[in-house]
């Protein structure tokens, strides 16, 4: 089965590689010709989701799947939120991990969650799929692996940020490997009926 994945985020498709295995032919935008921004003005992480998957089944008529993600800090009443990428005002993460960190210095909560929704859409047909992890917001950077707010985040239950975490480690608990699962298990589904 052929499936688009809606993102040019490497990393990202480094990590949904990994577990969707061989049974899909994964595409990208660019094998699909998709080489415009795609939209993400919906205002929450399930909407964006749904608005790049509908994008691309729209223009490009093939079956495909988008995410959106963000970190929810319980301290900032859910910030960064659906800005997690442009939190700071740019893509730029250390910028990102510093406003954050500026934000919460004063704050003795820490408590935060990762969440990613995907959104399907199989031969014109919308599902979505949620994953979180709880953690906590450390007060400075540790590791240099992953990306985005990786070296701030600790996983409830770990002693190492998701940074410190080789991919397969990080795979195997992330936000994004939950709510994939989930969406794995539904095209499995649809590939053995």
């Amino acid at each position: 089965m052929e499936l688009c994945f809606a993102t040019n985020n490497q990393h990202k498709l480094e990590e949904v590689s990994a577990q969707l295995g061989d049974t899909f032919m994964l595409k990208t935008l660019s094998n699909v010709g998709c080489t415009e921004e795609l939209p993400e003005t919906s205002g929450t992480i399930a909407g964006n989701s749904r608005q790049k998957a509908d994008y691309v089944w729209t223009h490009f008529g093939i079956s495909c799947f988008a995410d959106d993600s963000g970190l929810e800090v319980e301290a900032l009443d859910g910030e960064p939120g659906v800005d997690s990428a442009f939190y700071s005002g740019s893509r730029d993460f250390g910028k990102n991990i510093q406003k954050l960190l500026a934000n919460l210095a004063s704050k003795p909560n820490r408590k935060a969650q990762f969440i990613t929704v995907f959104t399907l859409v199989l031969h014109g047909v919308e599902h979505q799929f949620e994953g979180t992890i709880q953690g906590q917001i450390l007060t400075e950077p540790r590791g240099t692996g992953g990306f985005g707010y990786d070296p701030v985040f600790l996983p409830d239950g770990y002693d190492r940020t998701f940074a410190e975490m080789s991919i397969d480690e990080k795979t195997t608990i992330s936000h994004r490997s939950r709510a994939l699962a989930k969406m794995i298990a539904y095209l499995e589904k649809q590939v053995i009926t």
